[in-house]
């Protein structure tokens, strides 16, 4: 399996790459920098793949970090990347379904859980790309989005938060089933490839047990310029100064 080490500049974090598995892009990065993290939240990612957001964010918490990620090349990675960010006595990663998750590590106990899910629903009519990893990471072939959102809600304490990255044409369905798994949907900003595109992503945080009616629509967040360079708050994302 060809790998390489690919670093993040902002904040020096290392992480193992391979594309023959799947391998994080901004979408995870954006994830990392949306979620509010301190030093004392205790943090579980779920469909970690190689650990990136994790790994991102162990830079702004003192707390154990649970990873959960069900495909074994991928867990091994993120277990060979958090040796080499000497983070072992606080990053874990859990080779399992994320389903088993809460039986396995706990229930009612994390403040914060951030997801980066595959973003298809698997259905019979749809593409999917021949590498097994791939097809895993972007249909719902392990998981589905309410598996999610049930294992996230039994995960999170009251008032924990839900920091989730998806697809906005699946916004309807994301809300409604936040709310039949107890989640009150607070904030959402949507990203932008282009100023002149449709947005492709939306961040998504959602608090367990949370009171309705407070939701917040972000200012958007535009990638790229019209010439293809990150516009200057990515830029600050992957290269700029850690937020305090």
């Amino acid at each position: 399996m060809s790998e390489r080490v690919d670093q993040l500049f902002n904040g020096g974090v290392k992480i193992i790459q391979s594309d023959t598995v799947f391998s994080f892009s901004l979408d995870a990065v954006l994830l990392a920098d949306f979620a509010h993290v301190t030093k004392k939240t205790r943090l579980v990612d779920l469909c970690a793949g190689n650990g990136a957001v994790g790994l991102f964010l162990s830079r702004y918490t003192q707390q154990q970090i649970d990873l959960v990620e069900i495909q074994a090349k991928l867990a091994d990675m993120a277990q060979r990347s958090v040796a080499l960010n000497q983070l072992t006595d606080q990053v874990i990663v859990h080779n399992l379904d994320l389903k088993e998750a809460p039986q396995k590590i706990g229930a009612d106990f994390a403040d914060v859980v951030t997801c980066n899910p595959p973003y298809f629903a698997d259905r019979p009519d749809s593409v999917k790309n021949p590498n097994p990893h791939y097809a895993i990471a972007r249909h719902e072939l392990k998981t589905t989005l309410n598996q999610v959102l049930n294992t996230s809600s039994r995960l999170l304490k009251t008032n924990g938060h839900l920091y989730m990255v998806h697809r906005p044409e699946r916004l309807d369905e994301i809300i409604v089933a936040l709310q039949q798994n107890r989640f009150a949907l607070k904030q959402l900003r949507f990203v932008y490839p282009k100023a002149d595109r449709e947005a492709n992503m939306v961040l998504i945080d959602a608090i367990k047990d949370g009171r309705p009616n407070g939701v917040r629509i972000l200012p958007p967040l535009t990638v790229y310029t019209a010439d293809n360079q990150y516009r200057p708050e990515v830029q600050k994302i992957l290269y700029g100064t850690e937020r305090s």
